[in-house]
């Protein structure tokens, strides 16, 4: 929480070294807020283009020599990166359930400029985490992280046409402020501190034991009876690794209680193209193999997704054909895979080499469709009248939607509220000056409109200092034309509960082109990286 106190002090210092010194440099070109795969890619791209000066700025080897002449005026340095955890890697390092993977494809959730060339389908967590500080340390972006600083608020001056940062080290409790001329919020979308935790019907009667996978640690599930509520990406991951005879640890049963069925899709495990593509008689080295195959997925997951769209019925019909194969011989029911709503109304669910239907043909797993009605000291009642006895309730219910990791946002003054704005090329937002805030796809890897979003940020940058211009403003109302707020957030028309739980938190889309979000990697690729930076929306000033 903001310690009111030391805030308005930070404040005050800050106010005073302005009047002391009106021509103070910013601390920073660009602050990060956030280090993981959205924070540490931002990075990596300034890093790629460090010889490049910003906001009108001299390269940085010229501002050296020039600085070596006077050294009364502090530099303003390229980049930070504040993370408010102790490591990198986001969700990376959040997350440390059984199993924790990936539910996109490695190939596409790498970044474009580092390859990914592990040959797993869908990675595992700590796989993913160790790419990224692979990652970060071959760009050397590990020294520009400051850890356990925690962003509370954000303050916009136009008359310094600077961001002030309000930071609190946790280490020590300190509260001060940074200046940056530009921020990147790269914190995705959910809450670090807690997850989305319903409240349930005499839960305190419950003797066992309670867990969010957000919250997993070191929890002993050896030989208990296990029931995970949810039917999402985390609890059918779960469910298997729970049960895996090679882990350090096995349940003696786990029941996976939905209120309502998911749509799942099996996936190989392994995906050995990249190794085949750049074999011993393969003119494409390892790089070039992993390009041509990414963009192979792309075009895969973007015609699934259109076909979803365009044909639910026959895709509905080829999901079910898919499940009904694989629960064959099970006496698992096919109906707890057949959802009341069309593929990609939420997110399609894969499972690798088809893990989650293997341990459902075995007497230790089982899955239930129906409703809570109250928890009882052993388990849980449904409103069936069934009792699921559980050692273990795992409540895997899904994300808290948190925006720029909780920071409070003024412009000259005046509170932002976020959930009121709209989304310009899902990267920008109505009436804030020079921030972004990165999102990833909703219907295809995160990292995709990640990497195109941080190539749009390194052109917007480019284009400012080639113009002299020091602000970048988007707005809704041209002289000509006006965007209007629509319901849809810049998570598109995803019906899962977090989204539908967060709209009012959410940046919004508009009515046309720039302000709607497309989910679509081709049309954005367009946008963000070719068009014409400058338009009717975009006001820049010096």
């Amino acid at each position: 929480m903001l310690d009111m106190t030391s805030a308005k002090q930070a404040i005050k210092d800050r106010l005073k070294l302005s009047k002391s010194s009106s021509n103070t440099p910013a601390d920073y070109e660009v602050l990060i807020i956030g280090a993981g795969i959205a924070g540490i890619g931002m990075a990596c791209r300034l890093q790629q283009h460090q010889q490049k000066g910003l906001f009108g700025h001299k390269k940085p080897n010229k501002q050296k020599r020039h600085q070596s002449k006077s050294l009364k005026q502090k530099a303003t340095q390229r980049f930070a990166i504040l993370e408010k955890r102790s490591d990198l890697g986001g969700t990376w390092d959040l997350f440390n359930y059984p199993g924790v993977r990936s539910d996109s494809d490695a190939l596409t959730f790498g970044y474009a400029f580092r390859p990914w060339l592990d040959h797993r389908m869908l990675a595992k967590g700590a796989d993913i985490k160790r790419y990224i500080a692979d990652t970060a340390q071959a760009f050397n972006v590990t020294e520009h992280i400051r850890y356990q600083h925690e962003v509370q608020q954000l303050s916009w001056s136009s008359a310094t046409k600077l961001w002030t940062a309000m930071v609190k080290n946790h280490r020590n409790g300190e509260v001060f402020t940074l200046t940056a001329q530009f921020v990147v919020g790269a914190t995705g979308y959910y809450n670090y501190e807690q997850g989305y935790q319903p409240t349930f019907d005499n839960e305190a009667a419950f003797q066992g034991q309670m867990v969010h996978p957000q919250h997993w640690q070191n929890i002993d599930y050896d030989d208990k009876k296990v029931v995970i509520i949810g039917s999402g990406a985390t609890a059918m991951t779960l469910l298997p690794a729970l049960l895996d005879e090679a882990g350090e640890q096995r349940a003696r049963h786990v029941t996976m209680l939905q209120r309502s069925p998911t749509y799942v899709a099996s996936v190989p495990g392994d995906d050995y193209a990249l190794d085949w593509l750049s074999g011993k008689f393969s003119p494409l080295s390892k790089e070039q193999a992993y390009t041509v195959l990414r963009a192979r997925n792309v075009v895969m997951q973007q015609g699934i997704y259109r076909a979803a769209v365009f044909a639910p019925k026959a895709m509905k019909a080829i999901l079910k054909h898919g499940v009904k194969k694989e629960l064959k011989g099970s006496n698992v029911d096919v109906a707890h895979f057949e959802p009341d709503y069309n593929p990609w109304d939420e997110r399609l669910c894969a499972v690798p080499d088809s893990d989650l239907f293997q341990a459902l043909h075995s007497k230790r797993a089982d899955i239930v469709t129906d409703q809570i009605d109250h928890f009882t000291k052993t388990g849980i009642l449904l409103k069936s009248g069934q009792h699921l006895d559980a050692d273990i309730i795992v409540t895997a219910t899904g994300l808290k939607i948190q925006m720029l990791g909780g920071a409070a946002v003024y412009v000259d003054g005046d509170a932002v509220d976020i959930g009121t704005r709209m989304t310009y090329k899902a990267v920008m937002m109505e009436g804030v000056p020079n921030m972004v805030a990165l999102f990833g796809y909703t219907n295809a890897s995160w990292t995709l409109k990640i990497d195109l979003a941080c190539q749009y940020v390194m052109r917007l940058l480019g284009y400012m200092h080639k113009q002299r211009y020091q602000v970048a403003l988007p707005q809704a109302k041209t002289q000509d034309n006006e965007a209007h707020i629509q319901e849809d957030t810049v998570m598109g028309a995803l019906s899962a509960g977090y989204v539908q739980r967060a709209k009012d938190e959410l940046p919004k889309q508009g009515d046309r082109y720039p302000w709607y979000v497309t989910n679509n990697y081709l049309s954005d690729r367009v946008m963000l990286k070719y068009r014409k930076i400058k338009d009717d929306w975009l006001q820049f000033s010096r």
